[in-house]
């Protein structure tokens, strides 16, 4: 659907390197298409159906988490870290760091960062959307909740991921170790999208800043950015 976040999963089938169909839908007032919704009931995006040789009916996964780790166990296992420490296969605390990482970063793209980065737009969309005479209490009680709740807790948030960056295992490179993982693509559209606003700039958070840089460079991302920009004509990350 425009406007998503379904480039990554765009991003992780060009990695995969299989043949897949993309399907677009618009927004019809910023929300789903009714079509859209006899895929999914909540018609949300992204959506993949995967149609395996002799089902009776095709596979639907919603949710981008659950996505990427169903074609990454499936069709990338490179792009998920060795699990298990030698030695210490399907043992509690057996598990590498670089694995821990991957399933954390797995959970926290969605369940941590976004939640914060969608309400930094919804404020923003209050100040400015809001009828002129209710304008200025609108601008107070959004710079409120950006004073005392969005702007301490992103800058958290970054300062973890610059540490996460910089302390990332086998000489680093990317979040989980030096490899390219799932969760390094699911990280990437938040991060996008938060760059130069939310207080996540270069000269605050340089590793961070470079890392996203990385991703945006590698072949797999531009290919699926240009998909977008075939079907769309432009491609913009930010929320």
């Amino acid at each position: 659907m425009e406007k998503s976040r379904a480039q990554r999963i765009l991003w992780l089938l060009e990695e995969l390197k299989v043949d897949y169909e993309l399907k677009t839908y618009k927004r019809v007032n910023m929300l789903a298409p009714p079509e859209f919704k006899k895929i999914h009931p909540l018609g949300k995006s992204p959506l993949l159906s995967i149609q395996a040789e002799g089902a009776a009916e095709p596979l639907v996964l919603a949710e981008s988490g659950v996505i990427t780790e169903y074609l990454v166990d499936h069709f990338g296992p490179s792009l998920a870290p060795k699990r298990w420490q030698e030695g210490k296969e399907n043992q509690v605390q057996g598990e590498t760091e670089e694995w821990l990482r991957y399933r954390y970063f797995m959970h926290y793209a969605e369940g941590t960062l976004m939640p914060y980065l969608v309400t930094a737009l919804l404020f923003k969309a209050l100040k400015a959307k809001s009828p002129f005479f209710i304008r200025p209490i609108a601008n107070v009680i959004a710079g409120n909740v950006d004073t005392l709740y969005l702007n301490p807790n992103l800058a958290n948030n970054f300062t973890f991921l610059e540490s996460q960056v910089k302390s990332a295992p086998n000489g680093g490179g990317y979040l989980c170790g030096s490899k390219l993982t799932g969760a390094d693509i699911l990280m990437s559209f938040p991060l996008s999208a938060a760059k130069g606003r939310s207080g996540f700039t270069e000269e605050s958070y340089p590793a961070l800043w470079a890392y996203v840089g990385r991703l945006e460079e590698m072949e797999g991302y531009k290919r699926a950015v240009q998909k977008i920009i075939d079907v769309e004509g432009s491609y913009d990350p930010s929320l």
